[in-house]
Parts: structure tokens; sequence; C-alpha cells
């Protein structure tokens, strides 16, 4: 009977199965070693630590930290799969909430450990770039509502001044004005020429930051604002001093009844011409 010869693909499929299983004995094993040397390390006395690694266990403590962060950190995970023990020690550089999941989406196991370094250290960058964008756009953002309150300030004074007749007074307020509201054009001018530099981000102002910008140009551009603000000043001044009359007639009821409905008649006669011109 002739010897039955065995396909190269087969024996490329043992060979597989082989690597697997001892991808999972070393990792598996560097587990059990690092909760040995986790156990270990709360018996030995402080600052004996190192001297105790080369003794036992010819241990760098760099090493050692690799086993027991390794024990520590995929006690319960559902990362490993088949991962090397190396490629468990470089996903320690992926924060634990993060890990699974790009595991999955870099395809962790099968990546060389460099390539899954590399991998790590474009995340890393990536982040940085987009935290910096984050406070990039927080710091614009609160630029633009500090203006948008500056222009809503000096409208209401400027309506202020206007109602009291104090022409010096009001000039200087529109130039200041004026002077904010070139600063807001500028400001939407910059953020439409900010460049956005980070990979597989969209190059556009974002919706929230077009819609702030929409509502700041309607606040400061249009004509009719400074009446609108004239109108809420005088409103809100003319129900103060009906409160004040209302206050000072009380007063004048409690000294003089007589002259309390004598006024009391006269304010009834002012609300109701009043009331006739409005109508």
């Amino acid at each position: 009977m002739s010897e039955l010869v065995r396909s190269a693909q087969v024996i490329a499929a043992e060979i597989r199965s082989i690597d697997a299983q001892t991808r999972e004995i070393v990792l598996r094993s560097a587990i059990e070693i690092g909760k040995r040397l986790n156990e270990a390390k709360a018996l030995v006395p402080h600052g004996e630590w190192g001297a105790w690694l080369e003794t036992n266990v010819n241990y760098s403590q760099s090493t050692a930290n690799n086993f027991m962060r390794v024990a520590e950190e995929y006690k319960d995970s559902q990362t490993l799969g088949n991962l090397s023990y190396s490629q468990a020690v470089a996903l320690l550089g992926v924060p634990a909430e993060e890990r699974e999941q790009f595991a999955a989406e870099v395809d962790a196991e099968n990546l060389s450990t460099r390539e899954l370094q590399q991998a790590i250290k474009e995340k890393k960058q990536l982040e940085k770039e987009l935290k910096k964008i984050q406070q990039a756009a927080e710091k614009d953002r609160k630029a633009r509502e500090e203006l948008a309150e500056r222009v809503s300030q000096l409208q209401i004074e400027l309506a202020d001044a206007k109602i009291a007749g104090d022409a010096e007074q009001a000039q200087k307020l529109q130039e200041a004005l004026a002077e904010a509201q070139v600063k807001v054009k500028q400001l939407e001018k910059e953020l439409r020429a900010k460049p956005i530099d980070v990979p597989a981000v969209v190059e556009k102002i974002p919706e929230e930051v077009e819609k702030e910008l929409a509502e700041l140009r309607k606040k400061v551009a249009q004509p009719g604002n400074e009446t609108a603000i004239k109108f809420k000043v005088q409103f809100e001044a003319l129900g103060a001093g009906f409160r004040d009359l209302l206050a000072t007639l009380a007063e004048i009821q409690g000294a003089d009844p007589d002259m309390h409905e004598k006024y009391r008649g006269a304010v009834l006669g002012l609300i109701g011409k009043m009331s006739d011109t409005l109508r």
C-alpha cells in the first residue's frame, strides 16, 4: 500500500492551528504569571520588589509590569481572541473601554506587533489632533458668545442714550457698535477660512456653527433691531413707572383718602386716553 501524501494546504492548516494554540498557551501562561506576580508583590516588603524579581524569577521590573498588567487588564476581557502576548501588551496602550472595538476595527490578531503599535500610535495622534480642534472650537464658541453679548449690550445702551437725548454718548456707542459688527464679520470670515487638517474630518463648518453664525448675523444686521430694543427699554420703563405710581397712590390713600380718589381718577382717565390711542 502506497504511503498517503498530505497536501501543502493540509500542512499549512496544521501549522496555523499549532501557531494559534501556541499563541493562546503563551498568552494564558503570561496571564497566570501576572496573577502570581501581583500576589507576590503584595507580600514583598516595600522597596524590595526589584531585588525579589531578580533573585527569584530573573525578570526586569518592566517585564514583570507587563505580565501584571496583562493579567489585570485581560482577566475579564473578550478582546484576546488569537492575540499573541506581544500584541496583548501593545493593546495596553488603548484605554480598556475602547480596546475591544479598536482590536476588531484594525483586525489586531492579523497584524504584526510593529503594525499594531503603529496603528495605536496613529490613533493617539488622531485623538490629539481632534482634541486640539475641539479646544479651538470651544474657544471660537466663547468668542462668538462674548461678541454677541457685547453687540446686544451696546444696542441697549445706544437706545438708552437716544431716549435720554444724550447725543454725544449715542455717537460713541454707535461707533463702538459699528466696530463690534465689523468684528462679527471678521470672525465669520476666519471661521470659514480656517483649515481642518485631521483625516476623516469633513472640511466644512459644522451645522451648529453655521446656525449660530446665522443667528448672530440676524441679530446684528437687521435694521429693525435697534428699534425693537428701544421699544423694549421704553416698555419696561413704562411698566416700572406704573408700578411706582400704584405704590404712591397706596401711600396717598393712607394719608388722604379724598386726594387718593382724585388722583386715581386722573390715572384712570390717562389710561383710557392711552387705550383709545392704541385702538
